[in-house]
């Protein structure tokens, strides 16, 4: 299996050997297909998956085939590949693909932390196999330190070690613990997944609209808003 993900243009093109197979978690985002129409099976997932995914299709590809996915604006994908003793926990909604023969464990998350996450469960893969993670921006792996707590932003974090110490938090003084997004407190080894998409609705209506004397402008001239753009 041959995965290509060409640099800012939006698609993955997935080229599959006669012995391979790939499941597919969101059919549509394949715009293009090329090979016999037998190659590719659609299936009813499990009530869990439908639970998790908010789906009722998956797609099995097989080769030999190639198919294009393509990806939502300012999001890229990431392939990992998983060996029989991985303990990373997923957020399922970033898993877009996996090759066939991967088991699938759920995990359920603590009662607090899903009802202000809405992640009620976390997905282990094990392997060996190919994983397909879709993300906004890239993804970043960041070494935990046993003692020296790792803060990231709830929406940010795609997936931790199972043996990880995790718990919603903030941090710094008041001002900043008052002004920041939930966050997860996370200690332990191994390496956690994140992506670095910005989520400051902020900071990009900030980029789009022009500098802060510009803002400031709008606000206080009469009209400044017509006339300043």
């Amino acid at each position: 299996m041959n995965i290509t993900a060409p640099a800012r243009l939006g698609h993955v093109q997935v080229t599959l050997e006669e012995t391979d197979k790939l499941h597919v978690l969101h059919p549509k985002s394949v715009i293009a297909f090329q090979g016999m129409p037998q190659n590719r099976e659609d299936r009813v997932m499990d009530l869990a998956g439908m639970y998790r995914k908010r789906k009722m299709i998956r797609s099995l590809f097989h080769g030999p085939s190639e198919l294009v996915i393509g990806l939502p604006p300012g999001c890229s994908l990431e392939t990992m590949e998983i060996d029989e003793h991985s303990d990373l926990l997923f957020d399922f909604r970033h898993v877009i693909f996996f090759s066939d023969g991967m088991k699938l464990k759920s995990v359920i998350q603590k009662l607090k932390n899903a009802w202000i996450t809405k992640e009620f469960v976390r997905m282990r893969f094990s392997g060996p196999g190919t994983l397909g993670l879709i993300t906004a921006g890239d993804i970043k792996a960041i070494p935990l330190h046993p003692d020296r707590p790792l803060f990231v932003e709830a929406g940010a974090l795609v997936a931790y070690p199972g043996t990880a110490s995790i718990r919603l938090s903030v941090y710094g003084n008041k001002l900043a613990s008052q002004h920041m997004n939930v966050q997860w407190e996370i200690t332990g080894s191994g390496p956690v997944l994140i992506q670095t998409g910005s989520h400051d609705a902020v900071l990009e209506a900030q980029l789009q609209n022009g500098g802060f004397i510009k803002r400031l402008l709008r606000e206080v001239l009469p009209f400044g808003s017509v006339y300043i753009k």
